[in-house]
Parts: C-alpha cells; structure tokens; sequence
C-alpha cells in the first residue's frame, strides 16, 4: 500500500504522464488478451483491474476516481452486470469494518489505549530489550484486537515521548514495532482487512483463526522480536545508558496519569468475546456460517452509539474512514469480475499446470507470490484477485492450508518494503514529522526482508508439516453447506 501523495507534490505534466502510462498499458493488455487467450469480457476485466493496480502505484490520491470510471466500463461493456457487482462488492465485510472502526473510536475516546501506555511505562525494572519486547508484542496482540494502524498509531507515541526525554533516535523502536505489528495483524480476523476477507471467501470462523493462525503468529513474532532486538543490540545498549543516566536522576521517562480505563476494557473484551462466540451461537439459532461473525461488530457499536448517543454521530463520521471503505468495496466488485468472466479459472489452470497439485510446492508458492506482491501494491487489491484462483483449486486439492499460506504472505509480505503496509506508511509518516528523520529504502529492506523471510519460513515449515492434518472442508463456495459441515 502507498502513501498519500498531494496534488501540490506533483506537478500537472507528470500526472498528465502517468495517466497516458496507465491508459497506454491497460489498451495494451486488453488488445493482448483479446488476440490470445481471452474473450473480449475477460480482457476487459483483466485491463480493468490492471488499471487499478497501476492507479495505486501511479495516483494513490486518485484511486477512488479510477475504481469509480473503472466499474463503470465494467458495466458499460457487459462484462459485469449489476446482481454480480452486488454479490462481489463484499458488503458484509464492509459492515464489519464499519463496525469495528466504530468500536475503536469508542475504546479511544474511553481511555484504553493510554492506560495501556501506561501499563507499559510503569514496569519494573525496565531496560531496553524488556521495554521494546513488551511495547513490540503489545502492539502485535493490539494489532489482533482492533487492528494494524490503530495499533501503531498508540505504540509509537509511546515511543516518541520515551525517545525524546532519552535524547534517543526513534527509528529502531519504530521499525521493530511495525514489524511486529504487522506479524501480529495474522492473528485474526480483526488485524488486517484481509483477513476478514479470506475468512468469509474461505467460510473460516473465529475459531478457525485462533487455533491455526494465532499460534502460528505468536511463533512468528517472537522470532522477529529476537531477530530485531538482535540486528539493533548497538541502538539498545545506548537506549540502556541514556536510562540509566535518566533514573539517576529520578526522572521518570513519560508523566504518569491515571486512566480510567475500565468502560473501555469491558467493551473491547465484550466485542471479541461476541466474535469469538459467532460459530457456537449460528450452530444454535441455525444460522447461515459467519453470519453472527459479520454483524457482531455492527451489534456492539449500535449498543455503543446508544451509550454514548452524545458521540454517535462523531463516531460514524469521524472514525469510519469511508474513503478507504469505498474504494475496498468497488476493488472487491472489479477483482470479482475476474471471476464472473472466468478468468480466474483459467489462471488456476495455469497455476495448477505449472506448478501441480502437490500442496508440498503450492503452498511455498502461493506464500511467495503472496509476500512479493503485497511488498509492492496494496495487499487487498492482491488478496481479492488471488481468492478466487484458490476457491478453483480447490476443486483438485485441499485448499485449507492454501487460504493460510495467503493470509501470512500478504500479512508477512507488508514488512519487506517501506511501502508494503498501511502501518508502515503512518508510522513513518509520524516518524518524519515528529522526529524529522526521513527513512532510506534500503535501510528499511534489510531489517524489513530478513523479519519477513524468517516468518514466512517458520510458517512454510509449519504449514508443510501440519498439512496432513487439517481438515478438509470443501472451502469452495459451491460446495455444499452439508458436505461442509460434515468433514
């Protein structure tokens, strides 16, 4: 995912160039397609899309404007009519960030995530490596709860004041702490917006994620929080010093308030206790899989709007960032057109040929295109176009540890690249603003590739070994419900 870029920042002729660029390369895919393999509704739907991944490269300001000219010619020529554009716009998983967001803005306006800086400042006898672990897995577990960029958001202002009053550069802190952050958002559902996504593609439950992803991830954090810790043990010895130096003169790192944190504890254990239950209830009012998963959100921010009717209408237009909504909800539709016209069964075709139907090899390749792919463009816009192209193999194979190797690609993917996340984006956005220290790519790529490549091993070998052990569930949409419900 890329960072906002104003119109101030770029001038009319270089953006006059990239759109000439944009239209230039998606005629040409659709005049190659056409000539090929494709009908013309396929190759319109593949120019389509490829427009909209170029307009987040090319005009991230402006992405909204092109998904908007993009679904109407869509339309237009009949390669989308409007009941599928319905069914693939993904409106319940909009609903449920709605929701979500709603909760978030409530825990802030409660308190929750200052008393949480709090806990953090007032350990005993803290240290460099016991203060950036503790604020690292917090952030992570913060990320599972709510979600990536709120997460971060808390964190780092914790580690600004703390780095201010050592006289410390905040960079390492950071760094460590979106990627950590970024590791944690595979947890559940919750942490990033593809992993509701794959969840409702995959007919995957609450339960789902903490019994395969949450482990997974948990191992997968410690082993960045080592390899960080250790790739900056310099930064941490002078963290050490400038302490020591400080509590000698008892001096305290950040003023201590009290918070009174409880409301908003109660809400948020509240709401994930509500998500988490979502499979047990729908077994007992008979209801359609995840439909309790979807609305849980909505319920306990409508309960919230109630509470505090003072701030509802705060939270619906101030929290919700239906900007970035939106334009999920036409990405969602405009990736689904891939599968309306049947492009992405010729793309399973292809990947099935080329690569088998052996899980040992699909698995490690789906992780790497997934983690290669997300480093460099938004990983939803990847996510929603890879879907389909598992939902098709999973009519040879057994996709469940496919769906798992997608979620931690795209996950574990964002922290290769400085650009590969949202996270990234906003803490190095308060990073140039608050501390003036302008980030190098490649500084970023070494510790941002070896936290990344360490993950992904872990999971390969953990998704290649516990491969014959998952279920399979016939995740495939036209699967039927009981033929599901029964494996």
């Amino acid at each position: 995912m890329h960072g906002e870029e104003t119109s101030s920042e770029t001038s009319t002729p270089v953006l006059v160039k990239r759109l000439l660029l944009l239209v230039g390369i998606s005629l040409a895919v659709l005049v190659v397609g056409r000539g090929t393999v494709f009908d013309i509704k396929q190759a319109v739907s593949c120019a389509v899309f490829l427009a909209i991944i170029l307009g987040t490269l090319f005009f991230w300001t402006f992405r909204l404007a092109i998904a908007f000219i993009g679904l109407a010619v869509l339309i237009l020529t009949n390669s989308l009519n409007i009941p599928a554009f319905v069914e693939a716009a993904a409106l319940p998983v909009i609903l449920f960030l709605v929701g979500m967001m709603i909760v978030v803005g409530a825990l802030r306006d409660l308190g929750f995530f200052t008393w949480v800086v709090q806990l953090i400042v007032s350990m005993p006898r803290l240290s460099a490596r016991k203060f950036i672990a503790t604020t690292a897995v917090v952030s992570a577990l913060l990320a599972c709860a709510v979600d990536e960029v709120t997460s971060i958001i808390f964190i780092s202002t914790l580690i600004f004041q703390v780095c201010e009053r050592l006289k410390l550069n905040p960079s390492p802190y950071i760094i460590i702490c979106v990627l950590c952050t970024n590791v944690g958002s595979a947890g559940t559902m919750m942490g990033n917006p593809v992993g509701i996504f794959i969840g409702t593609r995959a007919g995957l439950t609450f339960e789902d994620f903490m019994i395969w992803a949450f482990p997974l991830m948990l191992t997968c954090l410690l082993v960045c929080v080592a390899a960080t810790i250790l790739y900056y043990r310099r930064e941490l010895n002078e963290f050490d010093e400038r302490l020591k130096e400080r509590m000698s003169k008892d001096l305290s790192l950040v003023p201590k308030i009290d918070v009174p944190y409880k409301q908003g504890l109660v809400v948020l254990v509240a709401t994930v206790l509500f998500i988490a239950s979502h499979h047990q209830l729908e077994k007992m009012f008979n209801l359609e899989k995840n439909s309790i998963l979807l609305i849980a959100p909505l319920i306990c921010s409508g309960l919230i709007m109630l509470y505090r009717r003072d701030r509802a209408r705060h939270y619906v237009e101030r929290e919700v960032d239906w900007w970035t909504l939106l334009f999920f909800m036409l990405l969602f539709a405009i990736a689904g057109t891939l599968e309306h016209t049947h492009v992405t069964t010729l793309m399973a075709e292809k990947f099935a040929g080329t690569c088998g139907t052996d899980l040992f090899t699909l698995i490690p390749l789906t992780m790497v295109v997934s983690a290669f792919g997300s480093a460099f463009i938004d990983n939803v816009i990847f996510v929603a176009a890879f879907c389909p192209v598992i939902e098709e193999l999973s009519r040879s194979v057994n996709a469940f540890p496919l769906w798992w190797a997608l979620l931690f690609g795209a996950c574990f993917g964002g922290n290769i690249t400085m650009i590969g996340s949202t996270a990234n984006i906003v803490a190095l956005g308060m990073l140039e603003k608050r501390s003036k220290v302008h980030m190098r790519f490649f500084d970023w790529l070494k510790i941002g590739a070896l936290s990344a490549g360490l993950s992904l091993v872990v999971v390969w070998l953990a998704l290649t070994g516990l491969r014959g052990f998952m279920p399979d569930r016939g995740v495939h949409p036209n699967a039927p419900a009981a033929e599901s419900s029964s494996r």
